[in-house]
């Protein structure tokens, strides 16, 4: 059996780890509020560094993360701001991905030649096993969490190498690096943001898998060529006996990976019969791509369609990916909270007019939020040719929607603004008939109105609970 094209590396991890951190001031940067911030500081709490936090939001706005750190003693919170003197007299800084690299804080960091890193920096440098990292624009969480899947059906985990699934996907891969063994694997969901990072680190996974690129993230990123360039960093420090799949239809992609040291393997989103009927049918056309790259990488740890095809039968999707919720009154609820860009939702509208046609119903879609410089004239014309009914959160990319909007004709009578989930979702029940689809689809990101697409998803989830009690 092939366990990959790496070498074993020497088991470090732990040890290593603390010989990195122990008595060293070091300073993190951003707690952030998805949790990944809580756990680099957990992680080098436990390897004995002297911390520092720091992070522009309040007390009060991190209230609840500071929670899961009360029982951490001898950490020097700096919130609500950041001191100067912290990035000059620090022995490291472990940056948020979310912090943008052109900070001022950052660059005073570099003209006193302070060492920058990140959670993903750290974890490659103490990590003793083999990683498979995944990215694109979209589809990565999908493909990340199948290729694990996939690896634990067809590996024996008792006699075989281990596999852990962490990364963007919501688990801080720090946690992994005490529990592994050298000829272990780790499965990394990775975003632009993280790899920008790893960059700094001149690092990438023995394994690449990239989904596909669209334009994203373009209030974080200075232009699309620089989200490009954060994305190549996947595979641009690759060995030559190291590989990269890719998405052998996505024409980006091919450009991306031209001049790449590693093997590149080209996989198209066909599939066997029997695998194609159980996607479209249990996840939806666009999960095609996602399934192909996943199975590609199990091929190549020998892990047969048979196992694929025992674990497809059971997965229903990733909650917050076009997940349907319910349905009630003949009303049924969609949740893509995930959805933070234009081409998630239109892949939506896709899906689900189909669905809409064969029950006679109307698609009333939620949408909207904060800009991240993208182009919303695709989306436009996809609400207009299947949406009934469009509920607009507030915010910049909303507002450019409309103007999107108003060029496809798309009557007015049948756009509502309001400025509250809860609001939302009861505008949607009120409107809807038997037959109708309700997608929350935002196309969008989320701050301002909630903490993050993970937030605003739980709370529209708990609006529908609220209000479908008694149908």
């Amino acid at each position: 059996m092939n366990h990959g094209p790496a070498e074993d590396k020497t088991a470090t991890g732990k040890n290593t780890a603390e010989q990195s951190f122990k008595d060293k001031k070091i300073l993190v940067m951003g707690l952030g509020l998805l949790g990944g911030g809580v756990e680099t500081v957990k992680f080098l709490a436990q390897n004995k560094a002297n911390l520092t936090v720091t992070d522009l939001r309040s007390k009060l706005q991190l209230k609840a993360v500071l929670r899961t750190l009360k029982r951490i003693k001898n950490i020097l919170y700096v919130l609500g701001r950041h001191a100067r003197k912290d990035f000059i007299n620090s022995d490291l800084i472990v940056k948020n991905p979310g912090v943008k690299p052109d900070s001022p804080f950052l660059e005073i960091a570099r003209k006193h030649h302070t060492p920058i890193t990140s959670d993903m920096g750290i974890f490659f440098k103490n990590y003793p096993g083999h990683i498979i990292g995944v990215t694109g624009t979209r589809g990565k969480s999908t493909t990340a969490y199948l290729i694990w899947k996939f690896l634990k059906a067809g590996l024996d985990q008792k006699k075989s190498p281990k596999v852990f699934l962490g990364g963007n996907i919501g688990k801080s891969a720090l946690e992994f690096i005490p529990l592994v063994k050298n000829r272990d694997w780790v499965v990394l969901e990775l975003s632009s943001f993280q790899l920008h990072d790893l960059a700094l680190e001149k690092q990438s996974p023995e394994i690449a898998v990239l989904t596909n690129i669209f334009p994203d993230h373009l209030n974080w990123h200075k232009n699309f060529v620089d989200y490009l360039r954060s994305k190549s960093c996947i595979f641009s420090f690759q060995k030559k006996d190291d590989l990269i799949f890719i998405n052998g239809e996505d024409k980006i992609c091919q450009r991306a990976v031209k001049g790449a040291k590693a093997k590149i393997i080209l996989v198209t989103p066909r599939l066997p019969k029997k695998l194609e009927k159980i996607v479209i049918q249990n996840l939806g056309q666009h999960h095609k791509n996602s399934v192909a790259l996943a199975r590609a990488v199990a091929k190549h740890f020998d892990i047969g369609d048979q196992k694929v095809l025992k674990v497809l039968k059971k997965f229903r999707g990733l909650g917050g990916r076009q997940e349907i919720v319910k349905t009630v009154g003949g009303v049924t609820w969609i949740n893509d909270t995930t959805s933070t860009m234009p081409e998630a939702t239109i892949a939506a509208l896709n899906r689900f007019s189909i669905l809409a046609e064969k029950t006679s119903g109307r698609l009333i879609l939620i949408a909207g939020g904060q800009d991240k410089n993208l182009d919303f004239k695709k989306m436009a014309r996809a609400i207009d040719k299947s949406v009934s009914v469009l509920i607009l959160l507030p915010g910049k990319a909303t507002e450019k929607l409309k103007k999107s909007l108003e060029k496809t004709g798309f009557k007015e009578k049948n756009m509502v603004e309001i400025d509250s989930m809860l609001e939302a979702v009861t505008k949607a029940k009120n409107l809807a008939q038997k037959g109708d689809l309700i997608i929350f689809s935002p196309g969008a990101t989320s701050f301002g109105l909630f903490n993050n697409e993970f937030d605003r998803g739980r709370q529209f989830l708990n609006s529908i609970k609220r209000l479908t009690k008694h149908p």
